[in-house]
């Protein structure tokens, strides 16, 4: 069977220019754990989860720095601090989303997916065709009621 044939195709999803309350409230009313990030034409930009969303409020230590005769440096590039910054700090679904998007396509095996989702430690795959367009998402839960349907 193929992944098709058990995705959800009705998927909500924000755009980059929302905020992270819009996105805490959709994850929260509709019961998800992640939300595809589209452009205007319906493209895959990113994905926005509960973790990342959790992350930007947890009380994490600051990054690393270091000082010297009286000057502040960072081990890191400043723009990697800048990014973690903008990452805790971000009020747009775009500070906070995450941009590398590991998805599948819809004529890809479930076993693929089943793969795909273990490897990676991720909940969902958002489904898109070959211009990285979005056509549905597959979640863990979608591929347990396949592999164990009760009829």
């Amino acid at each position: 069977m193929y992944i098709k044939d058990i995705m959800i195709r009705d998927v909500t999803t924000v755009k980059a220019d929302d905020t992270v309350e819009k996105c805490a409230n959709l994850l929260m009313t509709k019961h998800l754990s992640g939300l595809p990030v589209v452009d205007d034409k319906g493209k895959v930009i990113g994905i926005v989860t509960e973790g990342d969303l959790i992350r930007r409020a947890a009380r994490i230590k600051e990054p690393p720095v270091l000082e010297v005769l009286g000057g502040i440096f960072y081990p890191e590039t400043p723009k990697k601090f800048m990014e973690y910054l903008q990452k805790t700090m971000g009020n747009l679904t775009s500070d906070v989303m995450t941009e590398s998007v590991i998805t599948v396509s819809p004529d890809k095996e479930i076993e693929d997916a089943a793969t795909l989702l273990v490897k990676n430690k991720i909940k969902r795959l958002p489904v898109v065709d070959e211009n990285k367009n979005l056509m549905g998402i597959v979640s863990r839960k979608d591929i347990m009621n396949y592999l164990f349907d009760k009829e």
